[in-house]
C-alpha cells in the first residue's frame, strides 16, 4: 500500500464521486428507465446531492491543504519577512480546489452537461 496525503485522498474521493455520479446520470441509466415507466423522478435530488458533495469536497480539500501551508508559511515569514510574496502565492494555490468544486456543483445543478 502506498501513502497519500490527506489532501490527495480528499481530492481523489471528490473526483471519484464526480465520475460515479456522471456515470449514473448518463442516458439509459436506471433513473431514465424509471422515468420512461412512470416512476418517481429522482434525478433532481441526486443532482443536488452530487453538487453538495462536489462543493463540500472542494472546501474540505482546500482547508486541509491550507492548514499545513499556513503554519509553515508563518514560520518562514517570522524568520524572513521578505518571503511574504512567495508564501502568499503558495497559500493561494489550493484555492483552485474549491473553485473546481464550485464550478462542478453549478454544472450539476444547471444540467449543463
Amino acid at each position: 500500500m502506498f501513502a497519500l496525503s490527506k489532501t490527495s485522498r480528499v481530492t481523489l474521493g471528490v473526483l471519484g464521486g464526480a465520475i460515479l455520479l456522471f456515470a449514473f446520470m448518463s442516458p439509459g441509466n436506471v433513473f431514465g428507465a424509471e422515468e420512461a415507466t412512470g416512476g418517481t423522478d429522482l434525478t433532481k435530488p441526486i443532482l443536488s446531492l452530487a453538487a453538495a458533495i462536489a462543493i463540500a469536497g472542494g472546501l474540505i480539500g482546500t482547508g486541509n491543504a491550507q492548514q499545513g501551508i499556513g503554519a509553515a508559511g508563518m514560520g518562514i515569514i517570522a524568520e524572513k519577512p521578505e518571503k511574504f510574496g512567495q508564501v502568499l502565492f503558495f497559500f493561494v494555490i489550493p484555492e483552485t480546489l474549491w473553485i473546481i468544486g464550485f464550478v462542478l456543483g453549478i454544472i450539476l445543478l444547471l444540467g449543463i452537461l
